[in-house]
Protein backbone atom coordinates (compact mmCIF):
# COMPACT_ATOMS: atom_id res chain seq x y z
CA UNK A 1 0.00 0.00 0.00
CA UNK A 2 0.98 3.68 -0.77
CA UNK A 3 2.36 5.85 1.49
CA UNK A 4 0.90 8.86 0.42
CA UNK A 5 -1.84 9.43 -2.64
CA UNK A 6 1.17 11.95 -4.67
CA UNK A 7 4.67 12.49 -4.79
CA UNK A 8 5.71 15.96 -5.50
CA UNK A 9 9.16 15.94 -7.40
CA UNK A 10 11.45 19.00 -7.57
CA UNK A 11 14.75 18.97 -9.11
CA UNK A 12 17.16 21.64 -7.91
CA UNK A 13 19.86 23.32 -9.52
CA UNK A 14 20.64 27.01 -9.13
CA UNK A 15 17.30 27.40 -7.03
CA UNK A 16 18.16 28.72 -3.94
CA UNK A 17 16.58 32.14 -4.98
CA UNK A 18 13.34 30.73 -6.07
CA UNK A 19 12.59 27.36 -4.82
CA UNK A 20 10.99 28.83 -1.42
CA UNK A 21 8.41 30.22 -3.92
CA UNK A 22 7.63 26.40 -5.40
CA UNK A 23 7.63 24.85 -2.19
CA UNK A 24 5.02 26.96 -0.22
CA UNK A 25 3.03 26.96 -3.29
CA UNK A 26 3.08 22.74 -2.68
CA UNK A 27 2.25 23.29 1.03
CA UNK A 28 -0.70 25.55 0.02
CA UNK A 29 -2.33 22.57 -1.80
CA UNK A 30 -5.87 21.95 -0.71
CA UNK A 31 -5.82 18.11 -1.02
CA UNK A 32 -3.13 17.05 2.11
CA UNK A 33 -2.23 13.43 1.25
CA UNK A 34 1.32 14.07 -0.47
CA UNK A 35 5.26 14.71 0.14
CA UNK A 36 7.94 16.22 -1.52
CA UNK A 37 11.18 15.61 -2.54
CA UNK A 38 13.71 18.09 -3.49
CA UNK A 39 16.36 16.80 -5.50
CA UNK A 40 19.39 18.88 -5.39
CA UNK A 41 21.08 17.93 -8.27
CA UNK A 42 24.87 18.57 -7.06
CA UNK A 43 23.72 22.40 -7.42
CA UNK A 44 26.72 25.30 -7.48
CA UNK A 45 24.35 27.08 -4.64
CA UNK A 46 24.35 24.16 -2.24
CA UNK A 47 25.04 26.13 0.62
CA UNK A 48 22.81 28.81 -0.15
CA UNK A 49 20.22 26.20 -0.78
CA UNK A 50 20.18 23.97 1.98
CA UNK A 51 19.80 27.72 4.25
CA UNK A 52 17.03 28.66 2.29
CA UNK A 53 15.24 24.71 2.92
CA UNK A 54 16.14 24.54 6.67
CA UNK A 55 12.42 25.81 7.72
CA UNK A 56 11.22 22.98 5.67
CA UNK A 57 13.04 20.22 6.40
CA UNK A 58 10.64 18.75 8.47
CA UNK A 59 8.08 18.61 5.79
CA UNK A 60 10.66 17.32 2.55
CA UNK A 61 12.28 14.50 1.64
CA UNK A 62 15.90 15.68 0.89
CA UNK A 63 18.13 14.24 -1.69
CA UNK A 64 21.73 15.00 -2.93
CA UNK A 65 23.26 13.06 -5.94
CA UNK A 66 26.08 14.55 -8.26
CA UNK A 67 25.57 16.63 -11.20
CA UNK A 68 23.71 14.45 -13.20
CA UNK A 69 20.87 16.94 -15.23
CA UNK A 70 17.08 17.30 -15.18
CA UNK A 71 16.38 13.10 -16.12
CA UNK A 72 18.92 11.57 -13.28
CA UNK A 73 17.27 14.02 -10.55
CA UNK A 74 13.51 13.08 -11.41
CA UNK A 75 14.50 9.66 -11.86
CA UNK A 76 16.27 9.25 -8.19
CA UNK A 77 12.88 11.36 -7.14
CA UNK A 78 10.80 8.46 -8.75
CA UNK A 79 12.03 5.67 -7.00
CA UNK A 80 12.02 7.38 -3.63
CA UNK A 81 8.49 8.04 -3.84
CA UNK A 82 5.96 6.66 -1.66
CA UNK A 83 2.98 7.80 -4.11
CA UNK A 84 0.94 6.15 -6.39
CA UNK A 85 0.91 9.37 -8.42
CA UNK A 86 3.92 11.54 -9.07
CA UNK A 87 3.69 15.35 -10.08
CA UNK A 88 6.78 17.58 -11.52
CA UNK A 89 7.32 20.83 -10.73
CA UNK A 90 10.53 22.88 -11.68
CA UNK A 91 11.89 24.55 -8.35
CA UNK A 92 11.31 28.33 -10.64
CA UNK A 93 7.65 26.88 -11.40
CA UNK A 94 4.49 27.32 -8.78
CA UNK A 95 1.22 25.19 -8.30
CA UNK A 96 -2.08 26.73 -7.55
CA UNK A 97 -3.75 25.39 -4.77
CA UNK A 98 -6.12 23.42 -6.22
CA UNK A 99 -3.62 21.82 -8.62
CA UNK A 100 -3.46 18.16 -7.06
CA UNK A 101 -6.81 18.43 -5.91
CA UNK A 102 -8.06 19.19 -9.84
CA UNK A 103 -5.30 16.74 -11.36
CA UNK A 104 -6.58 13.48 -9.10
CA UNK A 105 -10.16 14.53 -10.20
CA UNK A 106 -9.57 13.57 -13.75
CA UNK A 107 -8.22 10.12 -13.00
CA UNK A 108 -10.71 9.38 -10.47
CA UNK A 109 -13.10 10.35 -13.51
CA UNK A 110 -11.41 8.36 -16.20
CA UNK A 111 -9.43 5.20 -14.54
CA UNK A 112 -7.98 4.20 -17.27
CA UNK A 113 -5.65 7.64 -17.30
CA UNK A 114 -1.97 7.05 -16.49
CA UNK A 115 -1.04 10.75 -17.34
CA UNK A 116 -2.76 14.28 -17.40
CA UNK A 117 -2.07 17.74 -17.72
CA UNK A 118 -2.97 20.86 -17.52
CA UNK A 119 -2.55 24.55 -18.23
CA UNK A 120 -0.30 27.02 -17.15
CA UNK A 121 0.16 31.10 -16.75
CA UNK A 122 3.01 32.16 -18.39
CA UNK A 123 4.95 34.97 -15.79
CA UNK A 124 7.67 36.87 -16.24
CA UNK A 125 10.36 39.08 -18.00
CA UNK A 126 9.09 38.10 -21.55
CA UNK A 127 6.49 39.38 -24.17
CA UNK A 128 4.44 36.14 -23.24
CA UNK A 129 3.61 37.06 -19.29
CA UNK A 130 0.04 37.11 -18.97
CA UNK A 131 -0.70 34.49 -21.51
CA UNK A 132 -1.43 31.20 -20.59
CA UNK A 133 0.83 27.90 -21.96
CA UNK A 134 -2.04 26.56 -24.54
CA UNK A 135 -2.56 29.83 -25.90
CA UNK A 136 1.17 29.80 -26.93
CA UNK A 137 1.32 25.81 -27.44
CA UNK A 138 -2.39 24.54 -27.78
CA UNK A 139 -3.24 21.20 -27.07
CA UNK A 140 -5.42 20.11 -29.68
CA UNK A 141 -7.64 16.52 -29.71
CA UNK A 142 -6.63 12.90 -27.88
CA UNK A 143 -2.80 13.17 -26.72
CA UNK A 144 -1.80 10.32 -28.69
CA UNK A 145 1.83 8.92 -29.68
CA UNK A 146 1.37 10.97 -33.22
CA UNK A 147 0.06 13.98 -31.44
CA UNK A 148 2.60 14.64 -29.06
CA UNK A 149 5.67 13.76 -31.92
CA UNK A 150 3.99 16.80 -34.05
CA UNK A 151 3.48 19.05 -31.42
CA UNK A 152 -0.70 19.18 -31.50
CA UNK A 153 -0.60 18.26 -28.15
CA UNK A 154 2.30 19.75 -26.01
CA UNK A 155 2.78 18.58 -22.21
CA UNK A 156 4.75 20.95 -19.56
CA UNK A 157 6.18 19.29 -17.06
CA UNK A 158 4.90 21.28 -14.19
CA UNK A 159 1.47 20.32 -15.15
CA UNK A 160 2.16 16.74 -15.35
CA UNK A 161 0.68 14.29 -12.87
CA UNK A 162 1.39 10.19 -13.59
CA UNK A 163 0.68 7.08 -12.27
CA UNK A 164 4.01 6.38 -10.65
CA UNK A 165 3.64 3.01 -12.11
CA UNK A 166 3.05 4.22 -15.65
CA UNK A 167 6.56 5.82 -15.55
CA UNK A 168 8.41 2.89 -14.32
CA UNK A 169 6.84 0.57 -17.11
CA UNK A 170 8.32 3.40 -19.52
CA UNK A 171 11.68 3.15 -18.19
CA UNK A 172 11.81 6.67 -16.47
CA UNK A 173 13.45 9.47 -17.64
CA UNK A 174 16.39 9.09 -20.01
CA UNK A 175 19.41 10.37 -18.11
CA UNK A 176 21.74 10.74 -21.11
CA UNK A 177 19.99 13.19 -21.87
CA UNK A 178 19.62 16.94 -20.61
CA UNK A 179 17.21 18.68 -22.72
CA UNK A 180 13.95 17.48 -23.96
CA UNK A 181 13.96 14.28 -21.54
CA UNK A 182 10.51 15.42 -20.90
CA UNK A 183 9.12 15.27 -24.58
CA UNK A 184 11.26 12.30 -25.05
CA UNK A 185 9.82 10.00 -21.80
CA UNK A 186 6.01 11.48 -22.69
CA UNK A 187 6.61 10.03 -26.19
CA UNK A 188 7.98 6.79 -24.99
CA UNK A 189 4.74 6.75 -22.50
CA UNK A 190 2.30 7.02 -24.97
CA UNK A 191 3.88 4.17 -27.35
CA UNK A 192 3.79 1.74 -24.56
CA UNK A 193 -0.47 2.56 -25.29
CA UNK A 194 -0.15 4.90 -21.91
CA UNK A 195 -3.33 7.04 -22.11
CA UNK A 196 -2.75 10.55 -21.90
CA UNK A 197 -5.51 13.23 -21.00
CA UNK A 198 -5.46 17.00 -20.30
CA UNK A 199 -7.52 19.66 -18.97
CA UNK A 200 -7.29 23.56 -20.34
CA UNK A 201 -8.05 24.95 -16.72
CA UNK A 202 -4.82 26.36 -15.26
CA UNK A 203 -3.18 24.91 -12.59
CA UNK A 204 -0.13 26.73 -11.87
CA UNK A 205 2.68 29.22 -12.62
CA UNK A 206 5.54 29.05 -15.08
CA UNK A 207 8.29 31.92 -15.18
CA UNK A 208 9.99 32.17 -18.17
CA UNK A 209 12.57 34.81 -19.67
CA UNK A 210 12.81 36.03 -22.78
CA UNK A 211 17.31 36.34 -21.95
CA UNK A 212 16.80 31.87 -21.11
CA UNK A 213 15.15 31.81 -24.15
CA UNK A 214 17.77 33.00 -26.54
CA UNK A 215 20.59 32.04 -24.91
CA UNK A 216 19.48 27.76 -25.22
CA UNK A 217 17.55 27.99 -28.30
CA UNK A 218 19.78 26.18 -30.04
CA UNK A 219 20.87 23.70 -28.09
CA UNK A 220 16.84 22.44 -27.49
CA UNK A 221 16.69 22.32 -31.41
CA UNK A 222 19.86 20.76 -31.44
CA UNK A 223 18.23 18.34 -28.28
CA UNK A 224 14.98 18.10 -30.06
CA UNK A 225 16.64 16.77 -33.59
CA UNK A 226 18.91 14.44 -31.23
CA UNK A 227 15.41 12.55 -29.56
CA UNK A 228 13.78 12.16 -32.95
CA UNK A 229 16.48 10.40 -34.14
CA UNK A 230 16.75 8.05 -31.23
CA UNK A 231 13.08 7.11 -31.54
CA UNK A 232 13.77 6.53 -35.11
CA UNK A 233 15.76 4.11 -34.05
CA UNK A 234 14.73 2.52 -31.02
CA UNK A 235 10.68 2.45 -31.70
CA UNK A 236 9.24 -0.13 -33.67
CA UNK A 237 6.88 2.61 -35.47
CA UNK A 238 3.69 2.57 -37.45
CA UNK A 239 4.10 3.39 -41.32
CA UNK A 240 2.49 6.81 -40.20
CA UNK A 241 3.86 7.52 -36.88
CA UNK A 242 7.12 7.19 -38.88
CA UNK A 243 6.51 8.88 -41.88
CA UNK A 244 5.16 12.11 -39.49
CA UNK A 245 8.49 11.42 -36.95
CA UNK A 246 10.37 11.82 -40.33
CA UNK A 247 8.67 15.06 -41.29
CA UNK A 248 8.98 16.30 -37.61
CA UNK A 249 12.66 15.86 -37.51
CA UNK A 250 12.84 17.84 -41.29
CA UNK A 251 10.94 20.35 -39.36
CA UNK A 252 13.24 20.46 -36.32
CA UNK A 253 16.17 20.78 -38.55
CA UNK A 254 14.50 23.78 -41.00
CA UNK A 255 13.87 25.37 -37.29
CA UNK A 256 17.74 24.78 -36.46
CA UNK A 257 18.74 26.29 -39.83
CA UNK A 258 16.44 29.10 -39.02
CA UNK A 259 18.41 30.02 -35.79
CA UNK A 260 21.86 29.39 -37.41
CA UNK A 261 21.30 31.94 -39.90
CA UNK A 262 19.60 34.59 -36.86
CA UNK A 263 23.23 33.73 -35.36
CA UNK A 264 25.27 34.26 -38.75
CA UNK A 265 22.62 37.35 -39.32
CA UNK A 266 24.15 38.86 -36.00
CA UNK A 267 27.86 37.95 -36.13
CA UNK A 268 27.82 39.91 -39.93
CA UNK A 269 28.32 36.65 -41.43
CA UNK A 270 26.10 37.04 -44.79
CA UNK A 271 27.23 34.02 -46.70
CA UNK A 272 26.80 31.94 -43.56
CA UNK A 273 23.29 33.50 -43.14
CA UNK A 274 21.92 32.89 -46.50
CA UNK A 275 23.01 29.47 -46.77
CA UNK A 276 21.49 28.12 -43.36
CA UNK A 277 17.60 30.84 -44.10
CA UNK A 278 17.53 28.69 -48.02
CA UNK A 279 17.91 25.61 -46.52
CA UNK A 280 15.15 26.38 -43.86
CA UNK A 281 13.28 27.93 -46.59
CA UNK A 282 13.78 25.33 -48.41
CA UNK A 283 10.95 23.25 -45.42
CA UNK A 284 9.31 25.85 -44.09
CA UNK A 285 8.51 28.39 -46.95
CA UNK A 286 7.38 31.64 -45.66
CA UNK A 287 7.16 35.20 -47.27
CA UNK A 288 9.17 37.17 -44.86
CA UNK A 289 12.00 34.37 -44.93
CA UNK A 290 12.02 34.51 -48.72
CA UNK A 291 11.90 38.69 -48.24
CA UNK A 292 15.11 37.98 -46.04
CA UNK A 293 16.48 35.99 -48.58
CA UNK A 294 15.97 38.54 -51.05
CA UNK A 295 17.13 41.83 -49.15
CA UNK A 296 20.50 39.73 -47.71
CA UNK A 297 21.29 38.81 -52.08
CA UNK A 298 20.64 42.31 -52.97
CA UNK A 299 21.41 44.97 -50.02
CA UNK A 300 22.99 42.80 -47.57
CA UNK A 301 24.55 45.74 -45.53
CA UNK A 302 20.86 46.95 -44.48
CA UNK A 303 19.78 43.61 -43.01
CA UNK A 304 22.59 43.66 -41.06
CA UNK A 305 21.83 46.83 -40.10
CA UNK A 306 18.36 45.98 -39.25
CA UNK A 307 19.28 42.65 -37.33
CA UNK A 308 21.54 44.65 -35.08
CA UNK A 309 18.52 46.56 -34.44
CA UNK A 310 16.86 43.67 -33.60
CA UNK A 311 13.80 44.50 -36.30
CA UNK A 312 14.29 41.45 -37.37
CA UNK A 313 15.01 39.08 -34.00
CA UNK A 314 11.45 39.04 -33.04
CA UNK A 315 10.00 37.38 -36.18
CA UNK A 316 13.01 34.80 -36.36
CA UNK A 317 12.64 33.87 -32.60
CA UNK A 318 8.83 33.56 -33.17
CA UNK A 319 9.43 30.66 -35.64
CA UNK A 320 11.07 28.07 -32.94
CA UNK A 321 9.53 29.31 -30.19
CA UNK A 322 6.69 26.64 -29.59
CA UNK A 323 9.24 23.74 -29.07
CA UNK A 324 10.70 25.66 -26.64
CA UNK A 325 7.69 26.46 -24.29
CA UNK A 326 6.90 23.11 -25.35
CA UNK A 327 9.97 20.79 -23.26
CA UNK A 328 11.59 21.89 -20.14
CA UNK A 329 14.27 25.24 -20.62
CA UNK A 330 17.06 22.71 -18.45
CA UNK A 331 20.20 25.76 -18.07
CA UNK A 332 22.72 23.64 -16.69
Amino acid sequence: MDAFTVSVIVPAYDSAKFIARALDSVFAQTFPDYEVIIINDGSPDTEELEIVLEPYRKRIVYLKQENGGPGKARNNGIRCAQGKYVAFLDSDDSMLPECLETQLALFKKDHSLDLVYSDLLLKGDSQLSGKTFMETAPSMGEATFDAVLTEKCQIPTSAVMARKQALLDAGLFDESLFRAEDYDLWLRLAHLGKKIGYQRKILGIRWIHSAALSSIESKMLIAWMHVLKKLDRTLHLTDQSRALLKATLMRACALHDLERGKLFLASGNTSGALASLKKANEVLPNLKLRLVLLGLRYVPSLFIFLVRMRALSRFLWKSSRRILLGSTLNLH
